[in-house]
């Protein structure tokens, strides 16, 4: 497991391996004359003792300031390229998440939290900076203070460097069985903040409806006990880090004791100089730092190993809907909008029913056909099944007589402009929103969509018209106006399909009958399939299949299927019910 960690820690450092080896050789180049300034100092000592003079006096110590100056500086660079390297890799981490999620299928995002995702790819990604920056140096650092001191140290006493770094099997000892215990609960508290984060992001999306069922005790209940068990995550974690971090700390100073107590014998007994005595002084100085450090570079290694399984987790989720190798490309300015299903059944993921069971159906170029029947009849997963939103068998759909599956995917979704049920918008202008599948488009081609969609006149009504911003998920706007502006958006590419599933479910009938002439009388070449519940406007397609629990029941034009009777007769006479009570 560590050493999967470790490899795909290189992974994320190879590309900038040149940069590393900087921080690295430099950081090497800080330890060689930091051993070597105890060497000078004890030089000095050991001569001015036998003849002193103020030159050599004065010789030491400029000598000694301009090696520890440089030093200075070659340690911030080192600082600077390390830190820096951390920080390409955090840039880097992020932008692949982020390209990696947008080629995964939508279904994938019902199954992982927005909050969840947004703390792997911000808090965790920081964690991973952290490691390859802050982790790295002391580790380099550490690595090469013990080196390149133990030399010098055991070069001067061997019995007393030993006596020194005695203690230092046991402090490894103490980290080694708290390795383990600090990873889980650092997951523990990372696990708990992701959690919060998707409470959070949950509530502020429905803060409405919150405050609709007057439910604000409860939302605070369900934070309350988030937050506590957060609180006990980082408790258990700081008691373990506060017991650990000082006891490692004093350890290392007692090696420094251990210096003082023997080395004050050996000068009284004449086998050790007093400028061997300061060098020791200073050597096991130089160690206690970075081994005292220690435990923080643990705490940014746990941190760092965790976040990178959370990180991976998503970069290496494969897409399940995808463009197969030798895939066909599609001329959208060739497509006729022929489409056909053949035996067409499709079942969400953990459920038992299917919510399409062998549909077969055959919309002709031009044609506008309206989709009917009861809530959960598997209209929407039709709408969805056609642009390859969801992960469909091959064989099954076909578009001009090709097998969808076998197309490539953005020429396929090129050629349809879908329009779903909930009608999301960008936190930006309404031209901006209207434009988003076409951004280099004219305002004259905004507007004439705007028009079309039966949205204009409300946005000249606007005291910024065009130019107003929407809020977020198009707050500001009315249902109907969110739905209108979608549809706006989607008549702008000019796709020869056009899916309306169930987007005009807020829209008085009046005006969903307006939409649907404008597009039969402006836009005859386009394939129009309209998903609604709104019996009027569906009577004007040029055709009508009513489905019910996954399959077609009945297919024709409004007339034909009133002769026939059956659903359609049922739901046609409970909209006109619905029309005298209003």
């Amino acid at each position: 497991m560590a050493t999967s960690k470790l490899r795909q820690l290189g992974a994320y450092l190879h590309p900038y391996w040149q940069k590393s080896a900087l921080g690295v050789g430099a950081l090497f180049i800080v330890n060689a004359i930091g051993a070597y300034i105890p060497q000078l100092i004890k030089n000095g000592i050991d001569e001015l003792q036998v003849t002193f003079s103020f030159d050599r006096v004065v010789f030491y110590a400029i000598l000694t300031l301009v090696l520890a100056t440089f030093m200075w500086g070659v340690r911030m660079v080192s600082r600077i390229t390390l830190f820096g390297v951390g920080r390409q890799v955090e840039f880097d981490l992020k932008q692949r998440i982020f390209n990696h999620l947008l080629t995964l299928e939508p279904s994938y995002f019902s199954r992982n939290p927005a909050g969840d995702l947004i703390s792997r790819s911000t808090s965790d990604v920081d964690n991973i900076r952290r490691l390859v920056g802050f982790a790295v140096l002391s580790l380099a650092n550490t690595i090469f203070a013990y080196a390149l001191t133990l030399p010098f140290m055991l070069a001067i006493s061997w019995r007393i460097t030993l006596l020194a770094i005695a203690v230092y099997p046991i402090l490894f000892l103490i980290v080694h069985l708290f390795s383990d215990r600090l990873r889980d609960e650092q997951r523990d508290v990372q696990e708990e903040t992701s959690r919060i984060s998707e409470l959070i992001q949950e509530d502020m999306n429905g803060m409405a409806l919150i405050k609709i069922y007057g439910q604000e005790d409860n939302e605070r209940r369900a934070f309350h006990q988030l937050n506590q068990r957060l609180l006990g995550a980082n408790l258990k974690l700081a008691k373990t880090r506060n017991i650990l971090f000082p006891m490692l700390g004093g350890l290392a100073s007692i090696s420094l004791l251990m210096v003082l107590w023997a080395g004050s014998g050996a000068i009284e007994s004449g086998l050790l100089s007093i400028g061997d005595f300061i060098a020791l002084l200073l050597y096991v100085e130089r160690l206690v730092f970075p081994t005292a450090i220690l435990g923080f570079t643990i705490t940014a290694y746990q941190r760092g190993e965790v976040s990178i399984d959370r990180v991976e987790y998503i970069l290496t989720s494969t897409p399940k809907i995808y463009t197969e190798p030798g895939a066909i490309a599609l001329d959208v300015n060739r497509v006729q909008g022929r489409i056909e299903a053949r035996h067409l059944s499709y079942a969400y993921p953990d459920t038992l029913a299917p919510a399409l069971q062998d549909v077969n159906f055959v919309i002709e170029p031009g044609e506008t056909v309206a989709i009917v029947g009861p809530i959960g009849s598997g209209k929407s997963t039709l709408a969805s099944a056609l642009p390859r939103l969801l992960d469909i068998p091959d064989g099954q759909l076909f578009l001009d007589g090709q097998d969808i599956t076998h197309l490539q995917l953005a020429d396929l979704r090129r050629a349809i402009a879908y329009v779903p049920q909930d009608s999301f918008l960008f936190s930006t202008s309404i031209t901006n929103n209207i434009r988003y599948g076409d951004p280099l488009s004219e305002v004259m081609d905004v507007e004439y969509a705007a028009k079309t969609a039966q949205i204009h006149p409300e946005i000249l009504n606007f005291p910024q018209q065009y130019k107003t911003l929407v809020g977020e998920r198009g707050i500001t706007l009315s249902g109907g106006q969110r739905q209108r502006t979608a549809l706006a958006r989607a008549l702008l590419v000019d796709a020869p399909i056009l899916i309306l599933d169930d987007s005009l479910s807020s829209v008085d009938n009046q005006t969903a009958t307006q939409i649907l002439q404008n597009l039969s009388e402006g836009t005859r070449r386009k394939t129009v399939i309209f998903i609604s519940h709104q019996m009027s406007a569906a009577a004007l397609a040029d055709r009508i299949l009513v489905m019910d629990r996954g399959t077609i029941l009945q297919s024709g034009t409004h007339t034909e299927l009133l002769q026939q009777g059956g659903l359609y007769l049922k739901l046609w006479e409970q909209h006109k019910l619905e029309e005298v009570l209003q």
